[in-house]
């Protein structure tokens, strides 16, 4: 009972099946020996099988779906650059139309490839920039000055009125 890497019985639990098929195949206990052991690796195989299918048959479903939507934007964006050019004699009816922004959805193959290929996040934190106007910088009297982090430090003033 030598299970695949990706199996879905626990290698330990599959090592003990195999003890009570070889080693321990005379033991019995209630309710527990090496037939019912390998029955119900079998029946969380057929579970695993099972859940296999259901999957395939959603990630059909969602494929459908997004082609579906697909195909009504493009209709939908067809729609409506008729309507627009219908709409060219009628101001009201036009002002609604340009509200409406029909605008391409990305697909779900198009997501993944994006995220495969976004930088990962770097060990080091990095400090948010600053949000606003930078702070002005200090008058020439006081002798502080604003350095490019935002903090301020002070200067010699050479020649300032003393």
């Amino acid at each position: 009972m030598t299970e695949l890497p990706d199996s879905p019985v626990a290698p330990a639990l599959s090592s003990l099946c195999e003890l009570f098929t070889t080693e321990l195949r005379e033991v019995r206990f209630p309710d527990v020996d090496g037939a019912s052991l390998a029955s119900a690796v079998n029946a969380v195989h057929t579970a695993a099988a099972e859940l296999a299918r259901a999957e395939a048959v959603v990630e059909a479903a969602r494929q459908t779906l997004a082609d579906s939507q697909e195909a009504l934007l493009h209709r939908g964006q067809r729609a409506l650059a008729y309507a627009r050019i219908f709409a060219e004699d009628n101001p009201a009816l036009q002002a609604r139309l340009d509200g409406l922004q029909l605008q391409r959805g990305v697909r779900r193959g198009a997501r993944l490839e994006a995220a495969a290929t976004a930088p990962a996040a770097t060990a080091e934190p990095t400090v948010p920039r600053r949000r606003g106007r930078p702070p002005k910088a200090a008058t020439a009297e006081t002798g502080l000055f604003m350095n490019g982090e935002g903090s301020t430090i002070e200067a010699t003033l050479i020649g300032a009125g003393a």
